[in-house]
């Protein structure tokens, strides 16, 4: 009996263990299955599978951070924010988790925790310094969070009939029909669950709030099933569309959506064709028309911009082709995410953010350009809320129309809400001081007791040394110049601790800093005042001055020193000067005008990966071809001597990877003579 029990014993512990590892291979393979589709942006499966893990208890740490990461990044925020918090208790190490987990919180409207995290976030040494920046901002923000619900317009809100459980946004207006994106497609998208989206159009109703029905597609030439449509705009004549199609599931991320123009001709819009403009590493999208046609404002991520996503604006001519993008600036542009722009009668642009002072994620706001400043105001409540809202239009008159959110209290996830102002009697006292543009409203953040915010800004600095442990550098002289010429504004001779300033700079404008000095070489920096203007909705006073202090480093000037030029690239076995060289090229142009005694060689070097003969002939025709740029922008021939050194030089010997490689081959100058 004894044995008999011993072997019941040994076989319940063996099926306890078999089912024990088959839920571990479970849990395991489930957690796999997760993080493939979290990396293939499949957001809504991923969270399935990183659910079923977390149930099992497999690896909760990290499960819950990417069941987070996974709401985060389809835009549920709201869902995100208990497995942020248990991914942070349980010590998980991704350096901005904080920072995501802080900003969760804002949308969710629970600001003083918000900032408390954002406040931790901070102050912690292994933080990334960008997002540790717009940290410290959000903390600022949040302590007028109160100011900002107080912008309260004078605007009744609905939302209208038409709206369902799933999305419907970006409405725009075509003669008396709404055009808006909707997520009504047989296809489901991946990221987030939801119907893919199409565009859709139904009749406005004689009281636009009550709009409702059956919307019905837009146009067959432009539906396609198997990908997202959205965010239509049309121009003034209503013959020409441009809108964003993407997110085809092609790509392992969310970047493929470009920009897409049809036409009206005989009632029927033509088959879209991509636009030039669109940038092919890049997401495109939320486009829109200037009131004259002539213009098109759309968003985008491309490289180069402020920081995640810009505004951007392009010329259309007769002909219909399209110039250069343009990026519109610090003033409008910031580190966060700027999207759907709206120009209405008068040229006022609208357009949403998350990185201007706001209530939550996207909030809506307006920009006016005067006498060459641009001022940036939050519409505040209604318009806003902790959510993201955007996409605003007006119909028929500046006083009422669409705009979409996901605020709480909507039938889906995004809604499209009706707004009118009441009429109110133009002389009526009560009605100025009511209007939120007026002085005399306590809620207007541009005016203190009715006279206007002012603001007077100055640039300061300290010049140091080139070194690893800087030294103040006295006696030097810091030229203040426009960006667009050499005519000096100021001259400002700096300490014995290397302090120079004060210069009073105006909102709006660009500055170069000319440093000058004996035994070091000059040097120009660019200072912009380009998105640095303070927000009225930050000033308390009706004065206030404000100073940015930059630091300027400058080398000494000294017999064969040698200097790397960065970003000196040319295409592979050749030595023709390419733009993006030419660049970097340029700036050494300016410091030889800079230092007109100075004489250099201009060396090039190559990796070790071709013989040495080879290398020696390549660098040297990549030495002479920078010297003959060089010359054709005014520096004399006789100020250079171009020299190849092929692989002779190597800063890493056994170089390996490629950026090893890329270390070797480099461009420098040395200085000969001064």
């Amino acid at each position: 009996m004894k044995l008999l029990r011993s072997k019941f014993t040994l076989v319940t512990s063996l099926i306890i263990l078999t089912v024990y590892l088959s839920g571990c291979n479970s849990a395991m393979q489930a957690y796999k299955d997760g993080q493939k589709k979290f990396s293939n942006g499949e957001y809504d499966l991923a969270i399935k599978g990183f659910q079923k893990a977390a149930s099992e208890n497999y690896e909760p740490t990290q499960t819950n951070y990417l069941i987070a990461e996974s709401y985060r990044l389809s835009n549920r925020f709201k869902e995100s924010i208990p497995y942020y918090k248990k991914a942070l208790e349980g010590g998980v190490t991704n350096p901005d988790v904080q920072f995501q987990y802080a900003y969760a919180l804002k949308t969710d409207g629970q600001y003083a925790e918000a900032s408390n995290q954002f406040a931790a976030f901070a102050k912690s040494a292994t933080s990334p310094p960008n997002l540790q920046d717009r940290a410290m901002r959000e903390v600022e923000i949040l302590k007028i969070a109160d100011r900002l619900k107080a912008q309260k317009m004078e605007v009744e809100l609905k939302d209208i009939p038409l709206n369902t459980a799933g999305s419907e946004f970006s409405p725009a207006i075509l003669g008396k029909e709404l055009v808006f994106s909707s997520s009504k497609k047989e296809k489901i998208y991946k990221n987030n669950g939801q119907a893919m989206l199409g565009l859709y159009k139904i009749t406005i109703a004689e009281d636009p709030g009550n709009t409702q029905g059956t919307p019905v597609l837009l146009s067959n030439d432009i539906f396609d099933a198997d990908a997202n449509e959205g965010s239509p705009a049309f121009s003034p004549d209503g013959k020409t569309l441009v809108f964003a199609r993407g997110n085809t599931g092609k790509k392992n991320s969310a970047a493929d959506v470009d920009l897409y123009l049809s036409r009206n001709v005989n009632g029927q819009w033509t088959v879209p064709a991509v636009l030039p403009i669109n940038d092919s590493l890049a997401w495109d999208g939320s486009p829109a028309f200037s009131r004259d046609g002539k213009t098109l404002y759309f968003a985008s991520n491309r490289a180069g911009g402020a920081g995640g996503i810009d505004l951007y604006r392009t010329n259309m001519d007769a002909s219909g082709r399209f110039s250069k993008p343009v990026n519109m600036g610090r003033d409008i542009n910031t580190t966060g995410d700027e999207m759907f722009p709206y120009v209405a009668e008068g040229g006022k642009l609208y357009f949403a953010s998350d990185g201007h002072p706001g209530l939550g994620k996207l909030d809506l706001f307006s920009a006016t350009r005067s006498q060459g400043i641009i001022s940036i105001e939050n519409l505040g409540l209604p318009f806003n809320s902790p959510q993201d809202d955007f996409g605003l239009v007006f119909y028929e008159t500046n006083k009422k129309g669409f705009f979409s959110s996901n605020r709480d209290g909507g039938k889906g996830d995004d809604d499209i809400y009706y707004f009118a102002s009441p009429e109110e009697p133009d002389s009526s006292e009560v009605a100025r001081n009511n209007d939120p543009n007026s002085p005399l409203n306590p809620n207007n953040p541009n005016f203190i007791n009715g006279k206007p915010k002012v603001v007077r800004y100055f640039l300061a600095g300290t010049v140091v040394t080139n070194t690893q442990n800087p030294i103040p550098v006295d006696s030097a002289i810091v030229h203040i110049l426009p960006d667009t010429s050499d005519t000096q504004i100021a001259q400002l001779p700096t300490n014995s601790e290397g302090k120079f300033g004060k210069q009073p700079v105006e909102e709006g404008k660009s500055y170069v800093l000319l440093v000058e000095r004996k035994g070091y070489i000059s040097r120009r920096e660019p200072f912009s005042m380009d998105g640095r203007s303070i927000p009225p909705i930050f000033l308390t006073k009706e004065l206030t001055d404000t100073t940015f202090n930059v630091m300027l480093k400058v080398d000494r000037l000294e017999l064969n020193k040698t200097f790397v030029l960065e970003n000196i690239y040319y295409d592979l076995n050749k030595y023709n000067i390419r733009p993006d060289a030419a660049i970097e090229l340029d700036k050494l142009v300016q410091i030889l005008k800079d230092n007109p005694s100075m004489k250099i060689e201009l060396s090039s070097h190559t990796d070790a990966r071709a013989t040495d003969a080879y290398n020696m002939t390549l660098s040297q025709n990549r030495a002479e071809s920078a010297v003959e740029y060089l010359n054709t922008k005014g520096i004399d021939a006789d100020r250079m001597v171009a020299r190849g050194y092929g692989e002779r030089e190597l800063i890493v010997p056994n170089a390996k990877t490629e950026e090893e490689h890329q270390r070797n081959r480099r461009t420098e100058f040395t200085i000969l003579s001064y």
